[in-house]
């Protein structure tokens, strides 16, 4: 085969440049349907929803016979607007999911066997690129600030606030900085231009910070601080519907859970998936993935699961070098207040999905800063020095694309002041175009080994035996090949879409079931053979297997001539179906 002709080249002469740049909705939409047109028997397009400003809320589905339910992955990303890195990488693993069904074996599933390739390939993935289309396009287009999604549906809006806004007509919304007595920041001489917080030992002159824009409800005296949120309501990550908690307990929250169409078209398209055993929710920046409990220590969690994730973890730091802390003890921004309506923990609470957190991006690490016995602190504990390392790093590695130079203007309600200061989007908030696809082949590779764990039901034996004239015993034996259990995560057992299997036979023919009440029976759940890391199964005092939990053994008595249909699975793992002779027919 020629190297134009291989599958990867297919791949790349439909690529809009995903892996080395952050697309727009446009570009974004063209990227898929690409993919779609050129693979339709391995990929499908649907938009899930559309959002306030009319952009579709896509989601791709790779693997063949899309429409067979069996074990699937989910990954989505860009949920908050400026994260744009979780795009590219969401791209990238559909893209290297598509090179594995077209028998590509450069796809970047580094140190993947051959074995588990087979084994990924029969798993669906569930692509969603970017969760806030219309947050996205804001950033990218007018570089202001927006959480989530460019909106606000609040009532009680007669406050003064910031508005975000081009003032120096240069086609973004940066910061503004103007000179004041009280100033909390100031311009350090080891980068002109950067601002540091100020310390009692700085001399004058000192600035105040405030976002590029216009007060709105501006009294002419009264300055408010800026706002987290900044004139938006709503953090699409905060309005999931398990243990959501209206405002002031929780920040951003929205009106009720799921009340953003971004949020519910999520929830009600996975409620309709109850396949999804692993999801990934991608977000930047830091270097880490966080995994559930998010409201409990560690000691009140399952101690499968437990291991599960440890498993996971040490894969993650190995292939992408970013650790796995607990949510809960590592990434609470308070003690003791956890964050409610987050979309991991509602994967894994309630739709029992081994779920997790990424933050792309590992920023901190570059700047050879020391890890604190937190993860979350490296977010609040950011120094003068790293700050000085970070506009040195722009410089030498980012082609300065982060600090832009102060440009004095006249504002029409503050008077004089310098426009300028920190672009978040490339360096910052997102890597390097140069550092993307380096990060893009990584999280990839691990993403296509978490998918090799989804259980795996297969019948792997069916005997027929004569026990008398025109009597027949049929036996079937079903097993799951897969690491997880058909369960998933073990807190997820007694959640009502997390159906055991039954197995059903269906008679045609001329032979029947002899035992009326055994067509349709109960199977219950299959254990998967992995155990995790630190599993007391695999102690060294007493290491042992589980016995014959992962499969069954069935039988039904059939009288007369004919064939059998026996169908096992469920809603959550798909079925299996074998057509078997009785008494000589087939």
């Amino acid at each position: 085969m020629r190297n134009e002709d291989s599958p990867r080249a297919r791949l790349a002469a439909l690529s809009k440049g995903f892996r080395r740049d952050y697309l727009g909705h446009d570009a974004l939409t063209a990227q898929l349907r690409a993919w779609a047109d050129a693979f339709p028997d391995v990929v499908r397009l649907r938009s899930i929803g559309t959002t306030p400003e009319g952009r579709d809320l896509w989601v791709l589905t790779i693997g063949p016979e899309p429409d067979r339910v069996r074990p699937g992955v989910w990954i989505d990303a860009n949920m908050h607007a400026s994260e744009l890195s979780g795009s590219s990488v969401a791209l990238a693993i559909a893209e290297d999911v598509i090179a594995l069904h077209l028998d590509d074996e450069t796809v970047s599933g580094v140190g993947l066997p051959r074995h588990l390739r087979r084994i990924v390939k029969d798993v669906l993935f569930h692509v969603m690129p970017r969760v806030s289309p219309d947050g996205a396009e804001a950033v990218l287009t007018t570089g202001r600030y927006v959480r989530s999604v460019p909106r606000d549906s609040r009532l009680n809006r007669a406050h003064p606030r910031w508005i975000p806004e081009d003032v120096d007509g240069d086609g973004v919304a940066l910061y503004m900085r103007k000179e004041d007595p009280a100033g909390d920041f100031v311009e350090i001489a080891e980068f002109p231009g950067l601002l540091v917080p100020r310390t009692i030992d700085d001399p004058p002159p000192y600035f105040k910070l405030f976002p590029e824009g216009r007060i709105e409800h501006f009294d002419g005296v009264t300055v408010p601080a800026p706002d987290f949120l900044s004139d938006t309501d709503v953090d699409l990550n905060r309005n999931f519907p398990f243990r959501w908690a209206a405002e002031p307990q929780q920040r951003g929250a929205g009106a009720f859970p799921a009340s953003e169409p971004e949020v519910r078209a999520m929830v009600e398209h996975a409620t309709r998936t109850p396949s999804l055993f692993a999801w990934l929710n991608l977000h930047t920046f830091g270097g880490v993935f966080i995994r559930p409990p998010g409201d409990v220590p560690d000691d009140r969690m399952s101690s499968y699961d437990l291991a599960v994730y440890r498993q996971v973890g040490q894969w993650a730091e190995e292939i992408t070098g970013y650790p796995m802390v607990s949510g809960h003890d590592e990434f609470l921004y308070e003690p003791g207040k956890p964050l409610y309506g987050a979309l991991s923990e509602w994967a894994y609470e309630q739709r029992g999905a081994l779920s997790y957190v990424c933050e792309l991006w590992d920023l901190m690490a570059r700047l050879g800063m020391p890890r604190p016995k937190k993860f979350v602190d490296y977010y609040t504990r950011f120094r003068r020095e790293d700050w000085v390392a970070l506009a040195r790093w722009d410089a030498d590695h980012n082609r300065g694309r982060i600090f832009r130079p102060w440009k004095r203007v006249r504002h029409p309600q503050l008077g004089d002041v310098e426009v300028g200061g920190i672009d978040r989007r490339v360096g910052l908030s997102n890597p390097s175009y140069e550092e993307l696809p380096g990060i893009c082949e990584k999280q990839s590779a691990l993403m296509l080994r978490v998918a090799s764990l989804l259980p795996r039901i297969v019948v792997s034996r069916v005997e027929v035996a004569p026990l008398r004239e025109d009597v027949t015993e049929l036996t079937v034996v079903v097993e799951n090949h897969g690491y997880l259990p058909t369960y998933g995560m073990q807190h997820a057992m007694d959640l009502p879409h997390n159906e055991a299997l039954w197995a059903d036979v269906i008679c045609d023919g001329a032979c029947v079931l002899e035992e009326r009440g055994t067509s349709h029976r109960s199977v219950g759940h299959l254990e998967g053979w992995g155990r995790g890391l630190g599993d007391a199964g695999h102690s060294i005092f007493f290491p042992a297997s589980q016995g014959s939990a992962t499969s069954r053994t069935l039988r039904w008595v059939v009288r007369g001539r004919g064939t059998a249909t026996v169908r096992i699975g469920s809603c959550r793992t798909g079925y299996v179906e074998r057509r078997v002779g009785i008494g000589g027919g087939l």
